[in-house]
Order: structure tokens, then C-alpha cells, then sequence
């Protein structure tokens, strides 16, 4: 009966997948402007941020050879995790695309698929809808300004019922 009901779950989902708009980005990012430090408000949950209990950030920045710098830090119960990577924007993409990479040779793809018109905030995810990373240049963003991000990725088939809220404490 388990297998049944697990069986259906997929196919259902599958279906629903296989019917949503492809998700798209925004039409350009100016690399300058979104480059340095972002908190995460919210993220869908993912296997290597498992031990993360809050005060997540990235911080990106160009490199000599043209490609991006990542750095992300987030807070756990024996202090703080940090992973470095490295990006690539994808070409022909307005550079709302990136490849990123922690682990060479795997890469990972990193979408800016909602951006504030100030870079305020951004919603970052990846075209199979499998992860979701809504993003501020404060530790805490305003309801309303959530509530934007939250419906751009929504609008973009991503399913928010597992969003995780991330606990940041507010910078003195």
C-alpha cells in the first residue's frame, strides 16, 4: 500500500513538473551592483545546509581571471561553516546565470530568477525548481518586500510549502 501511495506521489508530481512554463530569469543583471555581501531569508531545505541554524551569507566578488568569487557562511551548533567556490556566468544569459562550483569539477547552476530594482533583495533558484535561495542586502527583510520575492517564485512553479525561514539577528 506504502509503494501505492509513494508511486502516485511521484507521478503526480512528475506530472505537474512536466507541465510547468520552464522557469526563466531575469532579463539582466548588472554583475557590479549584485556583487558583494547578501543574507538568506528563506531557502528550500538542501542536504549541505543541513547543519545551518542561521546568519547565513554570501558574499560574491570578481576575480582577476573574470570569474566570481563565492563565499558562504552560516552559523551551527559547533560555530560557523564556511564554504569558498568559484562562478562563471553563463554566456549569452544577461548574466542572470552562473555555474558555481565548491567541489571541482562539479558545478551547479545558480539563477537569478527575481532581483529588487535596487538589489535589495533577489531570488535565486535553478531550472529543475530543486533549490531556492531568497536573498537581502539586510539581515532582515521587510514583509512586504518578502512577500514580493515569495510570489515571483511562486509565479516561477516553485512550491514554498517546505520554505525554511532563516534566522538572522539583525546587524547593531
Amino acid at each position: 500500500m506504502k509503494t501505492r501511495l509513494w508511486l502516485g506521489l511521484l507521478l503526480l508530481l512528475s506530472i505537474r513538473t512536466a507541465h510547468a512554463a520552464p522557469v526563466t530569469t531575469v532579463h539582466r543583471v548588472d554583475l557590479n551592483r549584485y556583487l558583494g555581501q547578501w543574507h538568506e531569508i528563506a531557502h528550500l531545505p538542501m542536504f549541505f545546509q543541513r547543519h545551518c541554524l542561521g546568519d547565513t551569507t554570501a558574499v560574491y566578488g570578481l576575480r582577476n581571471d573574470g570569474r566570481i568569487s563565492v563565499r558562504n557562511r552560516c552559523r551551527t551548533a559547533k560555530g560557523w561553516q564556511e564554504a569558498n567556490g568559484r562562478a562563471k556566468v553563463v554566456p549569452d544569459s544577461g548574466n542572470a546565470r552562473l555555474k558555481v562550483s565548491f567541489f571541482w569539477p562539479f558545478s551547479g547552476d545558480y539563477w537569478i530568477v527575481g532581483l529588487d530594482e535596487q538589489y535589495r533583495w533577489a531570488v535565486v533558484g535553478d531550472p529543475k525548481r530543486k533549490y531556492l535561495w531568497i536573498l537581502s542586502r539586510t539581515p532582515v527583510l521587510d514583509a512586504i518586500e518578502l512577500e514580493k520575492a515569495k510570489a515571483l517564485a511562486v509565479a516561477q512553479g516553485y512550491d514554498l510549502s517546505a520554505l525554511i525561514r532563516t534566522v538572522n539577528q539583525p546587524e547593531p
